[in-house]
């Protein structure tokens, strides 16, 4: 209820506003809000909120995308102009235009080549950047994996310089929870997965959206690809963002080759200008999912946290943990891209971006 009332206060609505919940995500929970003259999704932003400059960078950045043909909810400020609202709770709140969107089928037949189109007509409007928004180096968590230390710590343990096969036991058996095994599986994997992780080049990185996974990615009413959550908007390389996306939507828990072949190939042909060359490329994917789960298994194991982020943290674990590629995956991937990369036309039309 207070929730409520702030955004009422917030936004100028009446006493007839119907709130009901919605979906949620990493960073929020979505609200959809009927005024009784439109609708609207209230996000209820989690833990720190997004810098003035963040939320500056995306609204520029979002409405050139638009002009691209990329279709987003537009954003709305409050009465008194800001795109960022606090709660009493100490969440923060952002407004936009409801969209009654539905989920894309990974195995439909044209999804591939959807795809592929929607990362090249972000990849070629997007500016070059060398820092976040906020004027910083770019964020490690998209090039620098955790190192084993960290893993010992969320097991209580210490002794970060011992063997990784110590460190592995240590957390299998101080954790004690339905994962404490998968976890002990996967370490065995880590040290290959992130010898291939490299920061990225300064002079290949542009502005990019950085999470467009299957829940950011849904279906318009019209059929069409709606892209949501542009919270994490930052430098990447956009050969980077394209190999991440290509496991996020293909790989689970095996890579789909011919699929990722055919994504790429669409990505290509409609002049994206990013490319998967070898490793490295990979560098965005094995360190942003690492990362990803070492913090939900930090939230989960953590008792001062409120039980609904505890409980989606276990979900996002189990996930996490089935869909970490193997580092065969990588290597049968590039294999599998080289073979059906040949010559990619561009058939977009004359002076288009």
């Amino acid at each position: 209820m207070n929730l409520v009332a702030c955004a009422r206060a917030a936004f100028g609505w009446d006493d007839g506003v119907v709130v009901s919940e919605g979906r949620r995500g990493a960073l929020g929970q979505i609200w959809r809000v009927e005024t009784g003259t439109a609708s609207y999704a209230l996000k209820e932003i989690f833990g720190e909120p997004p810098t003035e400059t963040l939320v500056a960078a995306e609204l520029a950045f979002t409405r050139r995308a638009a002009a691209h043909g990329v279709r987003l909810p537009a954003s709305h400020p409050s009465r008194d102009g800001r795109h960022l609202v606090e709660t009493p709770g100490g969440t923060w709140l952002r407004l936009y235009d409801w969209v009654d969107l539905s989920p894309v089928d990974p195995a439909g037949p044209a999804t591939p080549e959807d795809l592929g189109a929607l990362f090249a007509r972000l990849h070629r409007c997007a500016p070059a950047v060398t820092a976040e928004p906020d004027g910083q180096d770019p964020d490690p968590w998209y090039h620098r994996p955790p190192d084993l230390s960290a893993w010992e710590q969320v097991a209580g343990a210490s002794g970060a310089g011992e063997q990784v096969a110590g460190a592995r036991e240590r957390v299998a058996g101080a954790v004690g929870v339905s994962w404490g095994d998968r976890l002990r599986e996967l370490l065995a994997t880590v040290p290959e997965l992130s010898a291939a992780v490299a920061p990225p080049e300064p002079a290949a990185l542009v502005l990019c959206h950085r999470d467009l996974h299957p829940e950011n990615v849904l279906t318009g009413p019209e059929g069409e690809l709606v892209v949501v959550d542009w919270d994490r908007l930052g430098p990447a390389e956009p050969g980077r963002e394209l190999a991440m996306a290509l496991f996020d939507w293909f790989c689970d828990p095996a890579p789909d080759l011919a699929a990722m072949r055919r994504m790429y190939r669409a990505y290509r042909r409609e002049g994206g200008p990013g490319r998967i060359d070898g490793p490295a490329g990979f560098s965005m994917l094995v360190a942003s999912r690492l990362n990803f789960l070492l913090l939900q298994t930090r939230i989960a194991l953590d008792p001062g946290a409120e039980p609904r982020h505890r409980a989606w943290a276990e979900r996002e674990i189990d996930e996490s943990l089935r869909i970490m590629p193997a580092p065969a995956h990588l290597a049968h991937v590039l294999e599998a891209l080289e073979q059906g990369r040949g010559p990619a036309v561009d058939r977009r039309a004359p002076g288009r971006a």
